[in-house]
């Protein structure tokens, strides 16, 4: 794995479970990517009709509004915030 540089914009750690539906993937991604967010990470398993993903997500908008509107998706079950990932700066 290669370090990444530090960018200085925060990274989120959200865990989403959704209907399987098609399209639900695409909605979600575009709703991250029009409040202004970049998916750093991301990984989907699907469990009978719904799918568990699991994303990081870089971007300096609140976070907060971005769950919000994650929820109010007709296919989003319920959308949990994980403990925001702050890199370490590096010292020589």
């Amino acid at each position: 794995m290669n370090p990444q540089p530090y960018t200085g914009t925060p990274s989120y750690t959200l865990t989403c479970q959704m209907n399987h539906e098609a399209a639900a993937m695409e909605r979600l991604c575009q709703v991250i990517r029009i409040r202004g967010f970049r998916i750093a990470k991301m990984a989907v398993e699907s469990i009978g009709d719904e799918l568990e993903i699991a994303l990081t997500l870089e971007g300096s908008r609140p976070i907060a509004m971005l769950k919000s509107q994650l929820e109010k998706l007709h296919t989003v079950g319920e959308v949990m915030l994980g403990v925001q990932e702050i890199p370490q700066s590096k010292t020589a």
